[in-house]
């Protein structure tokens, strides 16, 4: 076999590829077991160049929240609900006016029959439209308390009612002044009472929507499986029907955390991370839990050292320092 030299080149140019390949798909700097994070060095003047900011953040109380999942609802079905019971409370109102009427043509005709005035069979026509406008009457009777059920079972007691006396709550909903959002709990999660407030992100605001507490939800959602309530919020939140979001319910407790602003938190492996000045020119990743949400990037962390200064802006560029650090074969720890 004669040994090409473009052989050659194309087999080396292949172990160069799948060496390269291979050094991709390891993690440049992957936490081993019980090894602390390095200690990363910036001079005074390198952190005022990237901007570093820090601070020491005391402890305060805060209520405890749930991050929970909200649906803005389309009112469409509530909508006509509403229609139907108010053509079946006009269909009511009018098969009871055409009974009184038949009620009296039939008292008349009857006496006049017992007088001798008027045929029997006049009397016994008069008798029949009577008997006909009853069951009209007990038919829309009927169809009223259908409906009534109807908006209890679909909308819960509260909207139920409103639907049925055409409540300023339910005006407000179908026109669109305000929005329903149906806030459902993560499955085994449940509260001392009704939350009387909770807050959603919508996409077109930085800040959290308020919502109003309105009763609980006559059925979960079906993906979620959680316990459901009805919140109202202002139709000019951003928010729109059909449109997901997430909602935090606060659960009636509190509890002392250090409040941390998104900018602060750097992610790696799946675990969410602060940096802590060790000295004046040295910072140390520490590692936070991130279960007590306050939007849906910023939250109150309990396992923060009381006194410890938290770098604010400037984290990231802590985490690459890190990250070059380990690439070269070690950190900076003195």
């Amino acid at each position: 076999m004669v040994w090409h030299p473009m052989r050659a080149v194309a087999a080396c140019g292949a172990i160069l590829f799948t060496l390269i390949s291979w050094a991709w798909s390891v993690p440049l700097w992957a936490e081993t077991a019980g090894r602390e994070p390095a200690t990363i060095k910036l001079s005074a003047t390198q952190q005022k160049q990237v901007g570093l900011q820090t601070a020491v953040l005391a402890a305060e109380s805060h209520p405890e929240q749930f991050r929970a999942y909200g649906t803005v609802l389309d009112v469409a079905r509530l909508t006509e609900l509403t229609n139907n019971y108010a053509n079946a409370q006009a269909q009511l109102q009018t098969a009871q006016a055409r009974l009184d009427v038949a009620r009296l043509a039939y008292e008349r005709a009857r006496d006049l029959v017992q007088s001798a005035a008027m045929p029997k069979k006049d009397a016994e026509a008069a008798e029949g439209t009577f008997r006909t406008e009853q069951a009209a009457l007990a038919a829309a009777d009927s169809q009223v308390k259908t409906l009534m059920a109807t908006a209890r079972q679909e909308w819960g007691p509260v909207i139920g009612k409103g639907v049925i006396e055409r409540s300023k709550q339910v005006v407000q909903l179908i026109e669109r002044e305000q929005l329903l959002v149906q806030v459902t709990l993560p499955p085994g999660v449940t509260l001392g009472g009704p939350p009387r407030s909770a807050l959603a992100q919508a996409p077109t605001r930085t800040a959290n929507v308020d919502l109003r507490y309105l009763s609980p939800a006559p059925r979960t959602d079906p993906r979620i499986q959680g316990l459901s309530y009805y919140f109202i919020a202002g139709g000019d939140t951003g928010l729109l029907p059909g449109m997901n979001t997430t909602a935090y319910v606060p659960s009636g407790k509190s509890y002392a955390g250090v409040f941390v602003e998104d900018t602060a938190i750097v992610q790696w492996q799946g675990r969410a991370w602060v940096y802590l000045r060790a000295g004046p020119e040295t910072f140390k990743r520490h590692p936070i839990r991130t279960d007590q949400p306050v939007s849906d990037d910023d939250y109150v962390v309990q396992d923060i050292p009381p006194g410890s200064e938290i770098v604010l802006r400037g984290a990231q560029v802590l985490l690459s320092e890190e990250a070059k650090s380990e690439l070269r074969g070690g950190g900076d720890d003195d």
